[in-house]
C-alpha cells in the first residue's frame, strides 16, 4: 500500500520538483495539494490529476504524510500542525528560520512518533551519495573547503522570493553546505561566521574528532560566478564533490525513504528532523555572530 502524500505549496519548486518527484515514486501517491493561492492550487491540481484543497486542515485529514514546498517560516507553523495530527513529514530546508521554532517542531515529531525526512537535495542525489560513501570510508581527512554560490536574484529567477532577500545565502544554501559537510566529516562542534560583500558569509567549522572545514555561501553571486564545489583532502590526495543531478529524482528518493521510515516502529533517518534542528542551531549561531 502506497503512502498517501499531500503537497503544501503551489509555486515553482513545488511544481517542478516536489509534485514531479512524488508522481514518479511508486511507493507514494500524490493525494492532494493545498496552497495559499486557491487559483494556482486548482490549476496545479488539474494539471496533476489530483485534488486541490481549499483548507490545509482538509488536506491533512486526507493524507498519511505531508510534503512542504513553502517559505520556511510558513513550513515551521504548518508542519507543527501536521505532526501533531499524526502525519509523516517531508520537509524542505531549513526546517525553520529560528531555533525555538525548529526545536518546537522537532519535539512535536518526537512526541507524535511520526517519520520525518528533510530534503537536503545533495544527500539524496545518487552521485553525491556515492561520493559521501567514499569519503566516510576513511577517517584520516585533513580538511575540506567548499563554495555554495547561487544567483537567486538574477533576472527571471524563480527563486527571487521575499524570504531569501530577508535571510540571504546563509539560510538558503547554507543548509545544503552544512548537511553535506556534516555527512562527510561528522557533527560540527563549533562554527565561526564572518561576513563578506553583500550576503556572502564565510563559515569555519570544527568537526567532532578535530578536523576542520570551511565554506562560503551566497545567493547574490553574479551568474557567471555561480557554482557549487567541495573538496575534501587527506594524506592520499583529494576528492571533489560531483555535480548534482536531477533534483526531481532526488526528491523521489527522499519520498521513498520517508515511506520506508514511516513503516518502522521507531521512525528514523539520517536526514530527519534532528539533522534539520542541528543545522538550524548552527545557522542561528552564525547569524548571531554576524550581528555583533
Amino acid at each position: 500500500m502506497s503512502l498517501r502524500v499531500g503537497l503544501v505549496g503551489n509555486g515553482h519548486w513545488a511544481r517542478v520538483t516536489h509534485a514531479a518527484g512524488l508522481n514518479r515514486e511508486p511507493s507514494v501517491e500524490l493525494a492532494g495539494i493545498w496552497g495559499r493561492d486557491p487559483a494556482k492550487t486548482r490549476a496545479l491540481a488539474d494539471e496533476l490529476a489530483t485534488t486541490g484543497y481549499d483548507e490545509v486542515a482538509e488536506l491533512f485529514d486526507a493524507v498519511d504524510a505531508v510534503a512542504f514546498s513553502v517559505p520556511p517560516q510558513v513550513q515551521a507553523e504548518l508542519a507543527l500542525r501536521a505532526a501533531r495530527a499524526g502525519k509523516h513529514l517531508l520537509l524542505e530546508k531549513p526546517i525553520a528560520v529560528s531555533l525555538p521554532a525548529a526545536q518546537t517542531l522537532a519535539d512535536a515529531v518526537a512526541e507524535a512518533g511520526v517519520a520525518s525526512v528533510v530534503f537536503f537535495t545533495g544527500r539524496f542525489d545518487a552521485g553525491q551519495r556515492r561520493w559521501l560513501e567514499q569519503v566516510t570510508q576513511r577517517s584520516d581527512w585533513c580538511g575540506a573547503a567548499g563554495l555554495w554560490l547561487g544567483s537567486a536574484f538574477a533576472p527571471g529567477s524563480p527563486f527571487d522570493t521575499p524570504w531569501r532577500h530577508d535571510k540571504g545565502g546563509l539560510w538558503d544554501v547554507g543548509p545544503h553546505a552544512l548537511a553535506m559537510l556534516i555527512g562527510a566529516l561528522g557533527e560540527v562542534e563549533e562554527i565561526t561566521a564572518r561576513p563578506g560583500r553583500g550576503d556572502l558569509v564565510h563559515l569555519i567549522l570544527r568537526h567532532a574528532g578535530g578536523v576542520s572545514s570551511s565554506c562560503a555561501v551566497s545567493i547574490a553571486t553574479p551568474e557567471a560566478a555561480a557554482q557549487v564545489s567541495l573538496t575534501v583532502w587527506g594524506p592520499d590526495g583529494r576528492v571533489e564533490l560531483p555535480e548534482r543531478g536531477d533534483p526531481t529524482q532526488a526528491l523521489s528518493v527522499a519520498a521513498r525513504e520517508l515511506a520506508e521510515a514511516a513503516g518502522q516502529p521507531a521512525p528514523s533517518h539520517p536526514c530527519d528532523v534532528r539533522l534539520g534542528l542541528s543545522v538550524v542551531r548552527l545557522l542561528a549561531e552564525a547569524e548571531q555572530q554576524l550581528s555583533r
